[in-house]
């Protein structure tokens, strides 16, 4: 930053000692060297701020991009959730249709006796009181 070799910082040494005075100039140095130290611990505060914000920034940035992916993941899945569900309606309307409409008896079978669904509700009924 500064170039300041040390025939500089004798002339500046030499300078202090003769305007403040042999006394004062270990309180002044101590002072300075205080001073110079919190200037310092600021300067790298500041900077480490600057990087935690910056840090922080990528991080939301990177969230940003990783929610998008999962919304247009979660979209494409969708998609095709629903696609697959309505090419499975359509394989099973023709099958369902087909199930729905029962046999009725008929005349014929009614007359003759042929019942087998009548037949088997006595039994189930005598079964279940006798328990």
């Amino acid at each position: 930053m500064f170039d300041v070799g040390l025939t500089e910082l004798m002339v500046i040494a030499v300078v202090a000692l003769v305007v403040i005075g042999p006394e004062r100039l270990p309180k002044v140095a101590r002072t300075a060297g205080h001073l110079l130290g919190r200037l310092q611990r600021y300067v790298s505060d500041v900077k480490a701020d600057i990087n935690r914000e910056m840090q922080l920034d990528e991080l939301k940035k990177m969230q940003q991009q990783m929610t998008d992916q999962v919304k247009g993941l979660e979209a494409s899945v969708t998609h095709e959730m629903r696609e697959v569900e309505s090419s499975v309606n359509q394989a099973i309307e023709p099958l369902a249709a087909d199930a729905a409409v029962p046999s009725a008896p008929t005349l014929d079978a009614v007359e003759s006796g042929a019942a087998p669904a009548a037949e088997a509700a006595p039994a189930v009924v005598a079964a279940t009181t006798k328990s």
